[in-house]
């Protein structure tokens, strides 16, 4: 390969948006830290993109230490972090509201929020100290950050408090150079998303299949966003399949 574009850490790399992710920048330039809970997945997409600068490291977002490691590790071998990509995600119960268990709804909060929090920290962290400074955290938020589905409480609220972090972020690092967007993706073609084809639950109650999108295209949009120079941001970013009943749902 030629020259490094930068460091980069992609969460929850193991398969879904976050293997093609780390493929496409991969592909581009950047040398990807793949971050996941499964060894054998992440040492899967090494294997079979051979000629990509992808590095494996085992990791748990809803463990501080496991957190702190993955950075620790990143910069130890490789000198600095430049892009974070918080990829790391669950879709949470599709149960009625008052059915929710306790557990199940710190769960995907674990995940899918104070995950999020954790890995933005560490980055934010080695972003601000390095020589030369800055970089950028780009966030897996959802269009549940802004309109939710049905029987989704616990993933559209980990959803919309995603959005306040990633504004947070941004304003945060401003004086350190760090940039931080958000993108909003709506159906990409994924083992999450599998049941679309066959029907999902409408806000008026009817079941009915929903077109997906290619996820190289949701890829080469991430890409987009991390190519950028600093004094320029995707503030927010929404990627979705065209046909999909987003726009003027409910």
């Amino acid at each position: 390969m030629g020259s490094v574009k930068g460091v980069a850490v992609v969460t929850g790399a193991g398969s879904g948006i976050g293997a093609a992710a780390a493929i496409a920048l991969g592909a581009d330039g950047w040398l990807v830290v793949i971050a996941g809970r499964s060894r054998d997945r992440l040492d899967r997409l090494v294997q079979d993109n051979p000629e990509l600068q992808l590095h494996p490291v085992p990791a748990d977002v809803t463990d501080e230490a496991s957190v702190q490691a993955l950075f620790h590790t990143t910069v130890e071998r490789h000198g600095r972090v430049d892009l974070l990509f918080n990829n790391a995600g669950v879709g949470g119960p599709k149960v009625d509201l008052d059915r929710i268990s306790l557990a199940d709804w710190q769960s995907c909060l674990a995940v899918n929020l104070t995950g999020a929090f954790l890995c933005t920290r560490e980055a934010f962290g080695h972003m601000r100290r390095q020589r030369p400074g800055g970089g950028r955290i780009i966030n897996n938020g959802s269009i549940s950050a802004h309109v939710p589905r049905p029987r989704s409480i616990a993933y559209a609220a980990t959803k919309h408090a995603v959005t306040g972090l990633t504004k947070a972020t941004a304003l945060d690092g401003r004086p350190y150079n760090i940039a931080c967007g958000q993108i909003d993706i709506g159906n990409a073609d994924t083992e999450l998303t599998d049941q679309m084809a066959s029907g999902v639950l409408q806000a008026d109650g009817s079941v009915r299949p929903e077109p997906r999108m290619r996820l190289d295209d949701v890829a080469q949009a991430v890409v987009y966003m991390a190519g950028l120079p600093l004094d320029a941001n995707v503030a927010t970013m929404t990627v979705m399949a065209t046909k999909m009943p987003y726009l003027g749902r409910g």
